[in-house]
């Protein structure tokens, strides 16, 4: 027995000296818990874990990867604690708040969501956003995420199976596997419906507590639908499973938190919080996920009034983006109409702005009352797209008043809380996951330095961020596209080539250089109002993107065809035809 365990530890030994270790040295470590910054330190990671972090000066074996880490910073990775992966952040994503099934049907919509997760996952991990949580999928999905457990490009992935809810909108009924919601209209209905989605093994339970629905009052409805609500979160608990609940008003997140809810995956936005409810979440370790900006992007793109900065225009998806702006073109005026004038009503904004005032104000009453909040975006739903709009959910979580290292803390450790991985990851700590962000800049300084990254670290894999989404001639055609419907000069260039031409077809050339686009765009961008362009069809042949366009302006409207060429991931000529 002897011999037998002084082979294993021998065996040990050998098999840890086998792993190529990474050496990141001279960099500052982002302590979350602690609230500091420690510079000078050399991080060792061994397989998928981080096995120690020391002063500087280490003697480095030969065979390590060695990362310098000077001017650098050092954070866990990232959580994204609310994200809808049966949502694609478009236009057509969500056909209960607008149906334009006659455009694009949902069913190609959901089709859509399954072919693209990988690249979801992969936008995530760009963004330094290691674990994802899932808060509201369905059985196909719960099957899907098997396929990426052990894929380093991609997050982990933690997932509840559809929600367990008090109503359930009618587009999504009979939908089989890809239905997202389950309608619980009594005690037993919730017990059945949470027992069957064990077999498919959800990493926790979400409950969309909706009031008011029934037709009754919204206190009165949350009363009347609270024993099913406890009924469900007892009957988790009793599977050692954690429980979400969609809760908005005051009333059903209280009633929800004393029925035992451990996250509520939103802030109560209908009114002012008082002391004893933050004591409530505070005594009973509820977590609270914010979600700001979220109906922002559902009235910005109702109200044909959205903003993308430089960093959406660039690392969102360009197909989704795009589609937020197709109510410029799409032919139901009437629909589309409403839609935009009920939005845009005087009446309608200053509620919008009331109800987000109050989230902020709640947020930091929350915050600095002790409440565990854990970053989170909705992402997924209308105007909120995956992985890029992490950054405005940080700025404006910086808007309610926490501090820069109150909101790193929430998008780290207070993720990992969430679903009580505390232990795993969301630290730099030995023993934890090597999941890490290697940043340009001081986070510190501003939450903007987050999206300076310079290496992603997963399961102790290294990954230069823009290796992680392969590029694409139809990607980069489809970008430009995007930036000239914005008017952003400086991302309507990023994709082309310092000497790009521009041709009349066949072969007159019109304009030659990046600088020549810059001013002749700069002016039509400034001087030409209502200027939109619609794609009307579009051909992909290897490195060739023919686009049928049709732009609008002043008014007027003109049809085109733009031939884009590619060469070496950037756009190196365009023939227009017109």
């Amino acid at each position: 027995m002897l011999r037998k365990n002084l082979l294993t530890a021998l065996l040990a030994q050998l098999s840890v000296g086998l792993y190529a270790q990474t050496y990141i040295t001279n960099v500052t470590v982002a302590d979350v818990e602690k609230q500091k910054l420690v510079p000078n330190q050399t991080v060792i990671i061994s397989g998928e874990l981080i096995t120690k972090i020391q002063p500087a000066k280490t003697k480095i074996p030969t065979n390590a990867v060695v990362i310098d880490g000077t001017g650098k910073y050092l954070l866990p990775g990232l959580t994204d604690a609310h994200i809808h992966f049966f949502q694609n952040g478009g236009l057509y994503t969500r056909p209960d708040a607008i149906n334009l099934q006659n455009k694009k049907p949902y069913a190609k919509e959901i089709e859509l969501a399954h072919q693209t997760m990988e690249d979801k996952l992969r936008r995530y991990l760009q963004n330094g956003i290691t674990s994802v949580i899932d808060v509201g999928a369905t059985y196909s999905f719960l099957k899907q995420r098997a396929i990426f457990k052990d894929a380093a490009y991609a997050p982990a992935v933690y997932m509840t199976g559809p929600l367990l809810t008090t109503y359930e909108p009618k587009v999504y009924e009979n939908l089989k596997d890809e239905e997202p919601f389950s309608l619980v209209k009594t005690v037993d209905d919730g017990i059945k419906m949470l027992q069957q989605q064990l077999t498919y093994q959800p990493d926790f339970i979400k409950i969309w507590y909706i009031a008011g629905a029934d037709g009754l009052g919204v206190e009165q409805s949350a009363r009347k639908n609270q024993p099913i609500i406890k009924a469900i979160i007892d009957e988790a608990h009793r599977h050692n499973l954690k429980v979400a609940v969609h809760a908005t008003e005051r009333i059903t997140a209280q009633l929800a938190v004393e029925s035992g809810a451990d996250f509520l995956v939103h802030n109560v936005d209908d009114e002012l919080v008082n002391d004893a409810f933050v004591q409530l979440l505070k005594k009973n370790k509820t977590i609270l996920c914010p979600t700001l900006v979220v109906s922002g992007g559902y009235g910005n793109t109702f109200g044909q009034k959205l903003i993308m900065d430089d960093h959406e225009l660039r690392y969102a998806d360009p197909f989704q983006l795009g589609s937020l702006l197709d109510l410029k073109h799409l032919p139901d005026t009437a629909l589309i109409n409403r839609y935009k004038h009920w939005t845009n009503q005087p009446e309608q904004e200053a509620r919008a702005k009331a109800t987000y005032k109050i989230s902020l104000q709640n947020l930091k009453k929350l915050s600095d009352g002790g409440v565990i909040i854990a970053t989170g975006t909705d992402a997924g739903n209308i105007g909120t797209l995956h992985a890029t709009s992490y950054l405005n959910e940080l700025m404006a979580m910086r808007q309610s008043g926490m501090s820069n290292w109150q909101i790193i803390q929430a998008s780290t450790i207070n993720g990992a809380k969430v679903l009580g991985k505390e232990n795993e990851f969301g630290t730099i700590t030995a023993g934890k996951k090597a999941n890490l962000v290697l940043l340009n800049a001081n986070p510190l300084d501003s939450l903007a330095n987050l999206t300076k990254i310079y290496k992603v670290i997963n399961r102790g894999v290294v990954f230069d961020p823009d290796t992680l989404v392969a590029e694409t001639p139809v990607a980069l055609v489809q970008r430009q596209l995007n930036a000239y419907n914005f008017r952003n000069i400086a991302s309507f260039l990023e994709p082309y080539a310092d000497d790009v031409e521009l041709y009349n077809f066949p072969g007159q050339l019109d304009m030659k250089g990046k600088e020549k686009m810059r001013e002749v765009y700069s002016t039509m961008f400034d001087k030409t109002p209502g200027l939109h362009c619609e794609l009307v069809n579009r051909i992909v042949q290897g490195n060739v993107v023919i686009d049928k366009e049709r732009v609008h302006f002043n008014g007027k409207m003109i049809e085109a065809v733009a031939i884009y060429q590619v060469e070496n991931n950037k756009i190196r000529k365009v023939y227009f035809i017109e």
